[in-house]
């Protein structure tokens, strides 16, 4: 198991993560846009890093929204959601037929979600390029979209990632995780800071 912690520009997010055959990790965020959540997510795949599950909470000031998003072994997508107080924007969940084809769930401003296809298509290593479609959470919301994302490999532990006139090049270890995603996170390593 590791312990991440991603330091962002508009908050931070700890991972405990298990990476294997296929990937198990719980998290949490902070963020500020578009006003300021705490978010907490259970993330499980099959073999193959292809989602089985996405358990996503979010809560701020007078308001709670809750995500439970599945792919089943045969690849349907199925969700089930809460929502309390009020927040603007589109509600929780979404149309699950959009996602036929999708293999992936990919959480907002997560540099998590990132590692599945990579480590799926061998992208970190190796020459390629795949067009892929994601079930995307928008985040605090978690309305849930159909997303085409395409990753490239740019050179050992380097991809970049494009979607809908957005691209950046990331920077990933050797397991896959994201080190550097440039414009949303900055992986922070353990033991650089005086203890006080």
């Amino acid at each position: 198991m590791r312990g991440l912690v991603w330091m962002k520009d508009g908050g931070a997010e700890y991972a405990e993560v298990n990476l294997g055959a296929e990937l198990t990790a719980v998290g949490v965020a902070i963020g500020t846009d578009p006003m300021p959540y705490r978010l907490e997510y259970t993330l499980r795949t099959l073999p193959g890093y292809v989602t089985e599950l996405l358990s996503v909470r979010a809560h701020g000031a007078d308001w709670h929204r809750a995500l439970d998003l599945r792919r089943s072994a045969h690849g349907t997508w199925s969700c089930e959601t809460k929502e309390e107080g009020r927040l603007e924007g589109p509600p929780p969940g979404g149309d699950m037929n959009v996602l036929n084809g999708a293999l992936d769930c990919d959480l907002g401003l997560s540099p998590l979600t990132n590692t599945m296809p990579v480590l799926r298509h061998g992208l970190a290593a190796c020459e390629g390029r795949m067009d892929l479609i994601m079930a995307w959470v928008l985040v605090p919301h978690l309305h849930v979209l159909c997303h085409p994302q395409r990753y490239t490999h740019l050179a050992p532990n380097s991809v970049r990632f494009e979607s809908e006139g957005f691209s950046a090049d990331l920077t990933l270890d050797d397991d896959g995780i994201v080190t550097e995603y440039p414009g949303l996170a900055t992986l922070m390593t353990g033991g650089t800071s005086p203890q006080g």
